[in-house]
C-alpha cells in the first residue's frame, strides 16, 4: 500500500510545557485512522501542525514524500489536505449547493470573479460532492435551516471539494445523535476507501473508533503510547489505566468497561 503521510519527531512546547513531543507515525491511502487520548493529550496541536496553522518546533510532515512542514494552511489545502472541525462553520444564509460552490470557487481560484452569489458555476461538481453524501435532495434549502447532523454532512462534502487525498476530522461526530455517528463514520469510510483518501480523525466516542478505525492510535500528555488495531488498543495494559473510570474502552468480552 501506498504510504500518503510520513510523520517523524513532531514535537510542539508553549514555554516550558510539551504539547507533542516526538510523534511519529505513517498513514497509507484508503487507511481510516483513530487518533484518541484524553482532554489535554495534544490532539489538537497535532492536527493543527499537520494542516500548517501551526509550525512544530521540530519534525517532519511529508506528504506523499514531499515536505510540507512550514507550509501555510491554504498551500497545504491546495495540496490535498482536507479538514473538518468539532464545530461547522457554514454560511447560514446561503444555500447548501452554494457553500459548497464557494469552496470550489476558492479551490479553483475564481473566488474573486463572483460577487453574489455562486450562481450556476461549477453547480454540476457541487451537485455531484452532495448526492455522494446524501443531501443532494437540500440542495436548495439555506443552511440555516438544516438540522445538525445534515449540516455535518455538508461539512463532509465541503472537505471534498479540494479533492483531499488526506482528511484529517476533529471530532467529526461530537453533538451527534448515536445513529447519525455511526451513519456519518460509515459514510466517511465507504468514500475514504472507494477513493483511496487517508482518514486521521479524532474522536471520544469509542463505538465509532472500534467500529469504523482500521488502526488506532493513543495520544497522552503529548506522546503516542500506543498504536495497533482496535483490538489491541483496547486490551493494551497502558491504555487502559490511562482511561480506568472514564468508561471509555472495554473489557475482554467486548461490554463496557
Amino acid at each position: 500500500m501506498t504510504t500518503l503521510l510520513e510523520v517523524q519527531g513532531l514535537a510542539k512546547s508553549y514555554g516550558g510545557v510539551h504539547a507533542v513531543r516526538g510523534v511519529s507515525f505513517s498513514l497509507t491511502a484508503g487507511t481510516i485512522l483513530a487518533l484518541i487520548g484524553p482532554n489535554g493529550a495534544g490532539k489538537s496541536t497535532c492536527f493543527n501542525m499537520l494542516n500548517g496553522q501551526i509550525r512544530p518546533n521540530a519534525g517532519s510532515i511529508k506528504l506523499e514524500g514531499q515536505e510540507i512542514v512550514g507550509l501555510p494552511p491554504r498551500t497545504v489545502w491546495r495540496r490535498g489536505v482536507g479538514r473538518t472541525f468539532q464545530i461547522t462553520a457554514t454560511f447560514p444564509s446561503m444555500t447548501v449547493r452554494e457553500n459548497v460552490q464557494v469552496t470550489l470557487l476558492s479551490f479553483h481560484n475564481r473566488l474573486r470573479s463572483v460577487i453574489g452569489f455562486a450562481g450556476a458555476a461549477y453547480r454540476p461538481e457541487a451537485d455531484a460532492l452532495l448526492a455522494l453524501v446524501g443531501m443532494e435532495a437540500q440542495a436548495q434549502r439555506p443552511c440555516g435551516e438544516l438540522a445538525y447532523g445534515d449540516l455535518k454532512r455538508l461539512e463532509l462534502a465541503i472537505a471534498l471539494a479540494n479533492e483531499p487525498r488526506l482528511l484529517l476530522m476533529d471530532e467529526p461526530t461530537a453533538g451527534m445523535a448515536p445513529k447519525e455517528r455511526v451513519d456519518l463514520m460509515r459514510l466517511t469510510a465507504d468514500i475514504a476507501r472507494a477513493k483511496s483518501i487517508g482518514v486521521l480523525f479524532t474522536e471520544h466516542d469509542m463505538d465509532v473508533v472500534f467500529e469504523h478505525a482500521d488502526a488506532v492510535m493513543v495520544l497522552n500528555r503529548g506522546e503516542l503510547i500506543a498504536r495497533g488495531t482496535p483490538e489491541e488498543v483496547r486490551r493494551d495494559p497502558h491504555v487502559r489505566a490511562i482511561y480506568l473510570g472514564e468508561g471509555l474502552l472495554y473489557n475482554a468480552e467486548g461490554t463496557a468497561a
